[in-house]
């Protein structure tokens, strides 16, 4: 609302100067008419207050959109250190291969955290996660057959939060979500046989 008052004062000034502006040259030519040089001077004047006016509102222009490049840089970066923890919980609980009843309901809390400012999307594939999780760790343990179970819902929630953040340049760079997902699936199994091993 009170963005459609600075808009309707700014149209009133912007008319009321280029009227009254129009006027005062109509009106001081007449007068000045004898004597060029006075001509002169009012144009001088009108186009000092014409440029004054059209600074005026680029520069508001600019601060509008800078506070809100700000506020989505923050944005994006409270979302990038969340998804970040995410990832860092998960590995720390893959790496301990004894995952708790205390472990999956710290993960069940990220989702209030996550539901501030994620994806639908996001939201939707996390619960998908937790339910594998659930399921797969109920003697607390990470089997093989687990593993390869974990590792797809996780690579397909790395997707989900990938196209979160940056899908806008995957999609100009002509990366398809299954070529980054089969890529992830590749790097994580590779990780997880390490794990299993070691």
């Amino acid at each position: 609302m009170k963005n459609i008052l600075d808009k309707t004062i700014l149209i009133l000034l912007t008319g009321i100067t280029f009227i009254g502006g129009y006027a005062f040259l109509r009106y001081a030519y007449k007068v000045t008419d004898s004597t060029p040089f006075t001509q002169e001077i009012v144009l001088i004047i009108l186009g000092t207050v014409a440029t004054i006016l059209i600074t005026a509102l680029l520069l508001r222009k600019q601060s509008a959109v800078e506070i809100e490049k700000e506020q989505s840089i923050k944005f994006i970066d409270l979302k990038t250190r969340t998804y970040e923890d995410l990832i860092a919980k998960i590995e720390e609980m893959t790496l301990g291969r004894d995952i708790t009843d205390s472990d999956v309901v710290r993960l069940q809390f990220i989702t209030h955290r996550l539901a501030i400012f994620s994806s639908p999307q996001v939201l939707e594939e996390f619960q998908r996660f937790l339910e594998v999780l659930i399921q797969k760790t109920r003697d607390g343990k990470i089997s093989r057959d687990d593993s390869v179970s974990l590792a797809e819902s996780l690579a397909n929630l790395t997707v989900k939060i990938r196209a979160d953040l940056i899908g806008e340049m995957d999609s100009r760079e002509n990366y398809s979500k299954d070529k980054i997902r089969k890529q992830i699936l590749m790097n994580s199994s590779e990780s997880m046989e390490l794990l299993i091993k070691g």
